[in-house]
Order: structure tokens, then sequence, then C-alpha cells
């Protein structure tokens, strides 16, 4: 599932301003701790940031279908398959739209700690608020959900969508099944099969008959949000194309999109009327759509994307933040500066401000002592070292902080961004040592950089610590689509009668 029908929902507000009212004045509500009241001061004044949530229940949908797996038959899990953050700018008439991958291994996806990222909504919208805003410093204002029929129901109330297949393609878990290079028509149970195609398999260059044979993608996850980006901006077409004005034809689309949804308690409807008058004339194609940078475990047997054990508990195929990375994406989705704190919209405080201790979590030795003197040696006020018990052959490692006070968070935010690899933020009092501010467990794939972070302005040279090759470099923002990827049918293409439902 995905929430491509929720960046829809902007397009059609953007293009029915006259029905603002009649769409928000009856929405469903769920109570969302944790959200963030808008900036009074700083960098991001007049700016907002909205969770937009993707339910796999099959468990809460109203009527139950097989395309979707039943939950009869014990298909009960509770996930978000995409996670998007839209971001807001009404004082710069800007909006940004940034994926989160859900396999995103992170420390505190779920309140008892570690896991994938989607699995945090298993504890509700509350909690992915709470992990994105904790171990990637976002803050977020507002939140929404939707689950399969919601998606479904957006394209069949547009009359369904042409997508152009430039290779025969095939997913035997989303039920996507295209023998044939052609612009095809697809009503809403087939687009959601395109969408939430991760296990995708092209014919290529293959001579074999069955699909089964075919080569798979090595992405995954990332392969989909790639393709995910691109149907909405198919979507976004086709609604511009097919014109809001006819008051019954309208309302059918926009209760199409209302029977599932479920908003946070404190958007309100003037604030949503506000949205729609300030971004009207918004080009939706024209709209940034960047994707987390993530690092994939390499598999020890060759190749990436190998599994993870945790603890002694595997969690399958994982992915893993970079901070650096992923600051500089999250900066310019948000439009801030690299020294400015997101949650707080003020200036990231100087090495010699914060006071950090390290912890070795890896093992190597004398890990945690070289990496103090390295952070010494950037400015840092280091005041301790010890050990812990490594969590598994290959992790992440984590800066940790021990109050939500801004502050604390952006310590945090500047000792991570003096760090280069797999490195993360995150809050967990129990985590930090020594009287220290910030507690940095190290990992097994980092370095400590040559200057200090984006706050810092010393030039002094720290010796890097070695890395291993247990996890790969950083994913791109922004991946171009490849040969099999389905994308716009080219400009006069008739498109071929529909695919036929799956049957299983």
């Amino acid at each position: 599932m995905l929430l491509i029908g929720l960046a829809v929902i902007l397009v059609l507000l953007i293009a029915g301003v006259g029905y603002a009212y009649y769409w928000t004045h009856d929405l469903h509500r769920v109570q969302v701790n944790g959200l963030r009241s808008n900036f009074l001061s700083g960098a991001e004044v007049g700016t907002e940031n909205i969770l937009m949530l993707g339910s796999t229940s099959r468990c809460a949908l109203a009527v139950q279908n097989p395309a979707y797996g039943l939950c009869s038959q014990g298909v009960t899990g509770v996930n978000s398959d995409v996670i998007m953050i839209l971001h807001v700018d009404q004082a710069h008439r800007r909006l940004a739209l940034l994926s989160i991958p859900r396999d995103l291994f992170i420390p505190n996806a779920r309140s008892t700690g570690a896991n994938k990222i989607d699995a945090g909504l298993y504890q509700g919208v509350s909690q992915l608020v709470t992990s994105i805003e904790e171990d990637f410093g976002i803050p977020i204002q507002h939140a929404v959900e939707l689950n399969f029929d919601q998606f479904a129901n957006v394209v069949n109330a547009l009359g369904g969508i042409n997508m152009s297949f430039p290779e025969s393609v095939f997913d035997a878990e989303s039920g996507l099944n295209v023998q044939a290079a052609a612009c095809v028509h697809l009503n809403g149970t087939q687009a959601l099969q395109v969408v939430r195609a991760r296990h995708l398999q092209y014919k290529g260059t293959s001579s074999a008959y069955y699909a089964e044979a075919w080569p798979y993608e090595n992405q995954s996850d990332l392969a989909r949000i790639r393709r995910d980006h691109e149907f909405l901006r198919v979507l976004a077409s086709a609604v511009a194309k097919r014109g809001l004005g006819n008051p019954i034809a309208d309302i059918s689309l926009i209760n199409s999109l209302k029977s599932d949804l479920s908003f946070d308690q404190s958007w309100s409807v003037n604030s949503m009327a506000a949205l729609v008058l300030d971004f009207h004339h918004v080009n939706m194609n024209a709209v940034p759509q960047l994707t987390l940078p993530v690092a994939q475990v390499n598999d020890p047997n060759g190749g990436t994307y190998g599994d993870l054990m945790y603890r002694g508990y595997s969690y399958g195929q994982v992915e893993f933040p970079v901070a650096s990375a992923d600051r500089a994406v999250i900066d310019k989705v948000l439009g801030i500066a690299p020294n400015v704190d997101a949650l707080s919209g003020q200036k990231l405080p100087a090495p010699s401000a914060v006071t950090v201790s390290v912890m070795n979590g890896s093992g190597v030795a004398n890990q945690a002592a070289t990496t103090q003197a390295q952070l010494g040696a950037l400015g840092f006020h280091t005041v301790g070292v010890g050990d812990v018990t490594p969590s598994g052959d290959v992790a992440e490692t984590v800066v940790y902080y021990g109050s939500h006070a801004a502050s604390a968070e952006a310590a945090a935010e500047e000792v991570a961004s003096s760090m280069s690899g797999a490195v993360i933020i995150a809050y967990d009092p129990s985590r930090v040592t020594n009287g220290a501010e910030v507690t940095v467990v190290t990992g097994t794939d980092f370095s400590v950089n040559a200057t200090a972070g984006a706050a810092g302005t010393t030039t002094t040279t720290a010796p890097s610590q070695t890395s291993s090759s247990a996890i790969s470099a950083p994913s791109p923002s922004n991946q171009p689509l490849q040969p099999w990827d389905p994308r716009a049918c080219a400009p006069g293409a008739t498109p071929t009668a529909p695919l036929p439902n799956p049957t299983y």
C-alpha cells in the first residue's frame, strides 16, 4: 500500500477550491500525539510538514478483497508500506515530497526499541510521528492515513489511469502481470498492483517463457518508490486533463477520497482551505519528489540487501540511515541551511558547547578511545568512554541524546553531522552515560570527519575510523526510471484493453 492517493488529495484541493469546505467538513479524525506547533520564529516560519501514511491492515477494510490478502486467512499485519512527508512552505509558495523507505531500520521505530520504521504503525500513527521526530529531527505538524481501498477508489473515480509498459513485467506478490510492451489502461485494483510491486521481474533479454524465470530487479523497496513517484506524476496529469468544475463528477471524486481517510485532530478546516488557496496554481509535476538516502546490508555471499541479525533476532532485509546524506536531503526538502536544527528552526550549537561520551558498540579494539580522540580534535568536549554488548555483526552508529529539549536533539545532530557512514541520532536517556549531553555508541561502518559538522569552524584533521564492507554506500535521493519501469504513455497513444483482475 502507498500514499499516492494522499498526494492526489492536494492535487484535487488545488484544482477544486470551490469544494474545500464540502471536502473537509465531516472528516474522520484520530488522536495523534507528538505533533509540533507551527514555527513562530527561526528559519521555518510559515512552513509545516504533513506525514502521510498508508496502512496495510486488511482487517480494517470494510469489505475484504482477495486481491489484497484476507484477514480471515491470517493476513493480519499492520504496517505502513510507504511513508511520505509533504513539506508545505506557504511563505514561499513551495511544496516538496520526501519518501522514507519502509525497510529502514531505526532505533525508535517502536516504543520498545529498534525495528523497521514501517513496524511503528502497529502502535498507531503517534508512534510514527515520534520515531520520525526523534530519529531524523523532522518536525511533524499534521498526519493523514489511508488504506488499500482508498487508493483504488481514487483511480476508479478518475475513470482509470493509462501507463506505458516499455517491456513485460511481473510481480507474483502484488499481482502485476503485463506480458507485452504497450500503453495499458489500469483500474484501481490494477494500479495498486503497479504501485505495490516490490518483487518485480522484467523480461529484458531473457528467453524464458515463464515470467517466474525472468530476472529480478535488485532494489526492491527503493525501486518501488521510484515507480511510485512516476505514478504520482501520471496521476496528477490525469487529474489536470480531466479538469474539475462539474459538481456531480467532482463530488463523486471528493467522496471517493473521504471515505477511509483519517486526519489528525488539530488540522482545521480553515487551515486546509488556506492551503488550497495558497497553492491552487502549483504544477504538481514540478514538485520535487526525493527519497531519503539509505545504505543496504551487504550480503556476505555476494551482492547487496542481505539480512540483519540484531540482538539475536533476524529482521530480514533492511536498510540503514546515513546521517550525512540524509541530513543534506532533509535540509533540501525543508528549505533550510545545513547549520539549522530542523526541530527548533535555530542554529546548531558549536562543538565546544556539546559534551560527548563514547561507548564501543562493535567490539573493535580501542574503538571508543579512538573515536573520542577524533571528536575531541574537532572541538567537542569529551568526558568518558566505555563498552556495551554488540547488537550484531552489522550495526549502525547511534548518537543518543537524553532529553526532549530542543538543545539536546540539536547537540546530537551536530555530533552526527561530524561523522559519516551508517550513523543516526536517537532519543534514549538510558543510553546517555558519564553525565554527557550526548553519547555515541559506535557501530561497524562509520568514520569521524576531517572537519567538524554543520556548526563547527575547526579545520583540525582527525584520523578516519576504519569502516568494514558490511554496509553499502548510500543510495541517491533521486533515481532515474529503469528501462522496465512503467511511465506516462506517449502523447496520442491508444491504451490497450484493461488488464484482467488477478486470480488467486
